[in-house]
């Protein structure tokens, strides 16, 4: 109900007392259970990370957690609400008197770390050339901006083929890491 509603209106357009009559409760009920509509927004998108990126990543590392990043976004299609909602979120809360602001800075702080680290395993592995930390980094921030710009397109334009996009630039990320 609540992914709904601020999917639908973003964070300040969504109605607690909305979400609440979705849900069948009250509005008290929900300020109890959440405490505010900010701990609400903050559980919606901390269960959104959890069932679409740490579940589908979990059990790889290295190179074989980029190569598994097109079924983590094919997971997105089977729910559009929650990538509507990240989407809209990540864009209000770029800034910093956004209610959401410090989940979203620490999920991309998190997220780079994360592919960074990845990427220095394939590293030390020798399944890939080494790079400098600047490297990494500018890698990393690339990985991301792809996810969330396919992410993007598939919202506006549902023919886009998320996997075979987010495939392929997996694939020649791969290759040119190699050189």
């Amino acid at each position: 109900m609540a992914v709904d509603v601020f999917a639908e209106h973003g964070y300040a357009g969504g109605s607690i007392r909305t979400i609440a009559e979705k849900a069948g409760v009250s509005h008290a009920t929900l300020i109890q259970h959440f405490g505010s509509k900010e701990g609400l927004l903050t559980a919606v998108l901390e269960d959104w990370d959890r069932r679409t990126v740490q579940d589908g990543l979990a059990d790889v590392s290295g190179l074989d957690y980029f190569r598994r990043l097109p079924e983590v976004m094919a997971a997105h299609q089977a729910n559009r609400g929650l990538l509507e909602l990240f989407t809209t979120i990540a864009a209000e809360a770029s800034s910093p008197t956004h209610p959401a602001h410090a989940f979203i800075a620490r999920r991309y702080t998190g997220n780079l770390a994360t592919l960074a680290g990845h990427l220095r395993e394939a590293i030390q592995a020798g399944d890939i050339a080494p790079m400098a930390d600047t490297e990494i980094q500018v890698e990393v921030r690339l990985v991301t901006a792809t996810l969330d710009g396919i992410g993007l397109q598939w919202l506006l334009d549902p023919s886009t083929d998320v996997v075979a996009s987010v495939r392929t630039y997996v694939d020649r990320a791969i290759t040119a890491w190699r050189a």
